[in-house]
This record gives structure tokens, C-alpha cells and sequence, in this order.
């Protein structure tokens, strides 16, 4: 068309005459979408809901008042490769960014943690380990090869009180529906620091880093009893005789006494 109309000085319309085609094709110019506001909700949405598929997406924007028609969302549905089957990887929900809570009594706040280690023969054993953040006491430690959610509970059955709030990570045995029910029912607030942040549960990674250094990494152990036999001496010492700087050297216990 342009080489019949500059060359030929031709009009449009003889032009397109010549050619057969129809003046309304020609003169059409296609209309450039700016579908960016289509894109960003598409991809919020599915980021919050791995499984949603197009229609249950296009039917939520239309009851947030959008008015684009199936076939335009379809199109940026499909360009966004989102109707192809996605494997949704398991997400944790999101934890609120807090700094680490300063209790001010006995019992206010606990903190829970894991940790592992082997034997003598290669067989793994897990230590499970309760805190008082108030004033260091450990409460509690467990050694065995598999410690899941109802031992847990079990564990924390065992002591003598509770507390207000329990702070843990997102293991697996902490964010279970049993542990949260069990806290429910003991009217405990279950607190979960953010993944990757340990030093929001800093009272308790303290006491995981000198119990490593002083006792899984001094030792070897043969057997389970073993384990428990001198974590049981080590927390005696811990709680009883060892002075913390952080507490103006004063050991757990005396800080216990003082405070009744």
C-alpha cells in the first residue's frame, strides 16, 4: 500500500482498490493495553493462593470491583505462564518482626529449642531444651533419638508451672496443631520467631551454644544413658553454681530465690 501510494501517487482509496483490501483494514491501528494492573494482581493473588486457578482469579477481581472481561484476564493469564500446573512449595505463614522480648518475672516467658548430635556408633539423638528466659533456669533437658510434638507436650506437662508465653522457631514438632492446641488450652501464648532470625530466641541460643561447647563437643557417648546421665550433672551445675554475667554473677537459682 505505502509503495503504490508513494511511487504511484496514488490515493488510499485507489490504492487499497487496487490491492482489494478494505480501507478499514488498513487504516486500523491496533490499541497498545497497558495490562501491568492485570499482572500485579494476578501474580498477588496466586502468590497468597499457590492452587488458584483462573476462574476462581477472575471471579475475585471481579468482586474487587474490576470490569475487565474473562477473555483480557485469560490472556494475561495465560502470557503470565500461569495456567500451566504449578507445585506449590510448602510456605511457613508470616511471622511478625519483633525484637527479643525482656521478661520481668519468673514464669513470663520460656523458650524452647532442639538440638542434635550423634554417638559413638554414628546413631543421631536430638536434646530437647527448655529455658526460663527471666532468669536462665533451665527447666528441662531431653535426650532421646525422637522427640515429636506429644513428647514435647508430655515434657512441658512434667514441670512444675506455666508460663505465660512460650517462644519457639518453626521446627516442624513446634508449629504442629497439637502443640498449638495444647497452648490454647492452657490459655500460653505460642510465640514463633522469624525463620532465619535466631537471635529473636537469643536467651535459649546462648544456652544451646555452652551446652555444645561444654558437653557434645567434650565428650563421646556410647549410649543414650550416658547423655542423660551427664546433661543431668551439667544443668545441675548450670542452674545451681555456675555465675552468669548477665545476671551480675549470680547463678539461676539464687536469682529464683531472691525473686520469691
Amino acid at each position: 500500500m505505502e509503495f503504490l501510494i508513494q511511487e504511484h501517487n496514488l490515493s488510499e482509496r485507489q490504492a487499497c482498490r487496487a490491492v482489494k483490501l478494505p480501507r478499514a483494514t488498513h487504516q486500523y491501528k491496533a490499541r497498545v493495553k497497558n495490562d501491568h494492573q492485570i499482572i500485579d494482581l494476578l501474580a498477588s493473588l496466586v502468590d497468597k493462593h499457590p492452587s488458584i486457578g483462573f476462574w476462581k482469579c477472575y471471579h475475585r477481581l471481579r468482586k474487587q470491583g474490576y470490569e475487565w472481561n474473562h477473555k483480557r484476564v485469560h490472556r494475561v493469564y495465560t502470557q503470565m505462564k500461569l495456567n500451566i500446573r504449578r507445585r506449590a512449595k510448602k510456605r511457613l505463614p508470616a511471622r511478625v518482626k519483633q525484637a527479643l522480648f525482656q521478661p520481668e518475672r519468673i514464669n513470663q516467658v520460656w523458650s524452647l529449642d532442639f538440638m542434635n548430635d550423634s554417638l559413638w556408633d554414628g546413631r543421631r539423638f536430638r536434646l530437647l531444651n527448655i529455658i526460663d528466659d527471666f532468669n536462665r533456669e533451665v527447666l528441662d533437658i531431653v535426650a532421646d533419638t525422637s522427640l515429636p510434638s506429644l513428647r514435647v507436650i508430655r515434657t512441658l506437662e512434667k514441670l512444675h508451672s506455666v508460663p505465660d508465653m512460650i517462644r519457639v522457631d518453626n521446627g516442624p514438632e513446634f508449629i504442629s496443631d497439637k502443640l498449638d492446641k495444647w497452648c490454647k488450652d492452657k490459655k500460653i501464648d505460642l510465640v514463633f520467631i522469624q525463620p532465619g532470625k535466631p537471635t529473636q530466641n537469643g536467651y535459649i541460643e546462648r544456652l544451646n551454644g555452652s551446652l555444645r561447647r561444654e558437653l557434645l563437643n567434650a565428650y563421646v557417648f556410647r549410649t543414650l544413658g550416658e547423655v542423660r546421665q551427664e546433661v543431668k550433672l551439667w544443668k545441675n551445675d548450670y542452674n545451681f553454681h555456675r555465675p552468669h554475667e548477665s545476671l551480675n554473677n549470680k547463678t539461676p537459682m539464687e536469682i529464683a530465690h531472691g525473686f520469691k
